[in-house]
């Protein structure tokens, strides 16, 4: 796997023995409530149930508010790499997701004719981690499962209308359904359409078109016959492959997960739709398929046995200066501090690491030192986020740039060591004490000032 510049990145902590960070916490669990430190955390997704699992785990207290009075098993799919797999193996999930998951063994990538032109290795296992490629419904049920039967508290139907935080009482809050609720610190997981981000920075920041959108599908292979037609019968083997097309400012990728009884399909092209309104809408299948109408006929045989599409627009927001509240007791994670375009296959993930990373900081830190933990958290975590939102682009921009000799390994979907080959709650056993001190020294300073 190739190196990078940045590959810094995974060696930023100082030489520690497995002993010495085991002795810090790594990989173990703490006692119940050990540290005395009680997270508010806005938003049940992704974000939300990591930050509050791995928190459980590292001895906070923790209580989830989630706005929509159920969670429902609904999506397409998901990708969690082996960064983030890790922590789903070490939480004794393993053999609850490998079974619904899908395992493609290698990407096919072609021209807008068919044409193939690289063939890229996709392993399932490495870096001691697997790679968790699923339904997203299906996943997330695995996890919130396993939230609540770790305890944690988990209210829905409850609705944040205001954050609040008190410096000099030591605690933050929220006002919900009417009540005003406290803790040492607040946490928005509340994703793209974040209120937390207004709420906590004081910034509205519109999204703004990316220029793309993706229509989006994910149904039952055997219900819609595609073993039974010769140009897509080739995706009901006894295999899994993900399948990609790449041309001119657009993009199709399928992938006939568990064996061939499901089809993910995304097909990212070019719009520049106002979006000040919504995300995502009914796709329309004929706009779909006037898409690939010139392309390798299996594309459009795949997408017409589609029951129905998403229309989901790609938006994209300037990096935030920080994350944190002015006192630092108000923080934002995942989506609704860094979204991220699917070609990173990288914001499930680094979604995952922002939550296990903070809950591993605050106990480092500890009750009396909440702020100046969630800042050197800060400082650990930003650089990294935003050179993997950069690869997203800089994939997307390959592909759609191509030029008719590009082939081989040029094609590859980047998985650069640097960011697959990496243990965020090591990190962060590792690195904390140093970038602690570090701030402690030279003072906060709002790290989007300390980007290349």
């Amino acid at each position: 796997m190739d190196a990078h510049p940045h590959s810094e990145l995974n060696g930023a902590q100082p030489e520690l023995t497995d002993d010495e960070l085991r002795e810090l916490g790594f990989a173990q669990v703490a006692p119940p409530n050990s540290s005395g430190i009680r997270i508010i955390i806005v938003g049940c997704g992704f974000a939300g149930l990591a930050c509050a699992i791995e928190s459980v785990r590292k001895g906070h207290s923790v209580t989830i508010l989630e706005k929509y009075p159920q969670v429902k098993n609904v999506g397409d799919v998901i990708s969690f790499n082996f960064n983030s797999g890790r922590f789903f193996l070490r939480w004794g999930l393993h053999d609850k997701l490998w079974p619904i998951c899908g395992h493609a063994s290698e990407f096919r990538i072609h021209n807008p004719s068919g044409e193939l032109l690289q063939v890229q290795p996709f392993p399932q296992a490495q870096f001691d981690s697997y790679a968790y490629n699923g339904h997203r419904g299906e996943i997330y049920e695995v996890l919130l499962d396993h939230a609540k039967s770790l305890g944690i508290d988990i209210r829905l139907g409850h609705s944040v209308s205001e954050f609040w935080e008190d410096p000099n009482a030591g605690e933050a809050g929220v006002i919900v359904n009417g009540e005003r609720m406290s803790a040492d610190l607040v946490v928005g997981a509340d994703g793209v359409r974040s209120t937390a981000r207004r709420l906590v920075l004081g910034v509205d920041d519109k999204p703004k078109s990316s220029g793309y959108a993706i229509y989006r599908t994910w149904f039952n292979a055997q219900a819609a016959g595609i073993d039974r037609d010769p140009l897509t019968s080739f995706l009901a083997e006894d295999k899994d492959v993900l399948y990609g097309w790449i041309g001119q400012d657009v993009h199709f990728l399928a992938s006939n997960c568990k064996r061939g009884t499901s089809i993910s399909c995304v097909l990212t092209h070019k719009d520049d739709a106002d979006i000040d309104e919504s995300w995502s809408f009914p796709g329309d299948r004929d706009a779909v398929l006037d898409i690939v109408k010139d392309w390798d006929p299996r594309c459009a045989a795949i997408l017409s046995k589609a029951p129905a599409f998403v229309d989901w627009k790609l938006v994209y927001r300037d990096p935030l200066p920080t994350w944190l509240s002015a006192g630092a007791r108000l923080a934002l994670i995942g989506d609704a501090a860094h979204p991220f375009l699917p070609t990173s296959v990288q914001g499930a993930s680094q979604a995952v690491e922002d939550g296990v990373a903070l809950a591993v900081a605050l106990q480092l830190g500890g009750k009396s030192a909440v702020p100046h933990a969630v800042r050197t958290w800060e400082s650990l975590r930003y650089k990294r986020v935003r050179l993997a939102q950069l690869l997203g682009e800089s994939t997307r921009d390959k592909w759609h740039r191509a030029k008719p000799a590009d082939r081989g390994a040029a094609m590859d979907l980047p998985r650069p060591e640097w960011l697959l080959d990496f243990d965020a709650e090591k990190h962060t056993y590792g690195a904390y004490a140093g970038a602690a001190a570090q701030l402690a020294r030279e003072g906060y300073q709002m790290p989007i000032d300390t980007l290349p």
